[in-house]
């Protein structure tokens, strides 16, 4: 029995006769790149088929058709007239809670905005399926049919409770693999990220708060440690309430604005508002690319414990 996969020369039928497109057994759990291999869809996408891949590039042709109506619609009709122009975007939790909402300051008459809350490294996903018009992303490669601009870089820093103590010795990947973490939820992965690059190995306890008052409320209670904000931990820090794990350290994550590549005005509009936002918040970002995020700065020990 053949398996057809990606890249494999055009063919109606397997070599040894059989119907590739019919007959799981050929797909080698690649439907879609033993149907791209026949010229069915343009190119192969892992765990997807070409019936899923063709109803989002359905979805979102829909949505962006229907944003151009509306705004069609509302030129013509003049200021005030029909319905309002709703805009989908996804936004990660920290920047909903810190910088995004300067943006919306001033948003014109007729423009409702529904922000969907997504992690940085997924809500690229939202863009892809449709649901979503723009995102604000931690992946700098463009989503098909959008537009990406950079917005700079989030600063996080790692923090404990003052009290904690599974840093009395120091920091290093043993006592970071040891340590309980507090992460948003299960795809939240900074503080994995932060602790394999001083060198943790193997999977550490986590506490999922996915609540970014409660997040905060757990560290400061001592359940773990866990990577903030650093607008919102400086505040927290001064007032001695948390303590740095490893002063001078930080983790940087580039974002990205990615929107539908249409001409609607708009959301012209409000990616001008978010750039602006972002650039008067955000640190310079040093990184391009879909990063988890850069540490930098030099230690000099722990402040915990």
């Amino acid at each position: 029995m053949a398996i057809i996969r990606a890249g494999d020369a055009l063919a109606s039928e397997a070599p040894d006769g059989g119907d590739v497109a019919g007959d799981p057994k050929y797909w080698g759990g690649d439907r879609a790149g033993a149907l791209w291999s026949l010229g069915s869809v343009e190119g192969p996408i892992a765990g997807e088929t070409p019936a899923y891949i063709a109803g989002e590039v359905l979805v979102r042709l829909a949505g962006q058709l229907a944003l151009l109506e509306r705004e069609a619609g509302a030129l013509l009709r003049g200021p005030g007239d029909g319905g309002p122009v709703t805009v989908t975007v996804a936004v990660n939790a920290d920047s909903l809670d810190s910088w995004f909402a300067a943006a919306l300051t001033g948003l014109p008459a007729g423009v409702l905005v529904d922000l969907r809350r997504a992690d940085q490294d997924r809500s690229a996903d939202l863009l892809r399926d449709g649901t979503a018009m723009a995102a604000v992303t931690a992946d700098g490669r463009a989503v098909q049919g959008c537009r990406v601009r950079p917005l700079g870089a989030m600063r996080y820093l790692a923090v404990a409770a003052p009290s904690a103590r599974w840093f009395a010795d120091g920091v290093d990947g043993a006592t970071l693999a040891a340590a309980p973490q507090v992460a948003f939820d299960r795809h939240d992965a900074l503080q994995a990220t932060f602790a394999r690059a001083l060198g943790a190995r193997g999977p550490a306890p986590v506490h999922h708060v996915p609540s970014q008052e409660a997040f905060v409320a757990v560290v400061r209670a001592g359940l773990g440690w866990g990577m903030v904000p650093s607008t919102a931990a400086q505040g927290l820090l001064d007032a001695g309430e948390l303590a740095e794990v490893l002063p001078g350290r930080h983790l940087d994550v580039p974002l990205f604005w990615q929107h539908w590549k249409v001409e609607a005005p708009t959301l012209l509009d409000l990616t001008a508002r978010v750039v602006a936002a972002a650039g008067a918040a955000l640190q310079p970002a040093h990184v391009r690319g879909s990063v988890a995020g850069v540490v930098a700065g030099v230690g000099t020990g722990s402040a915990v414990g």
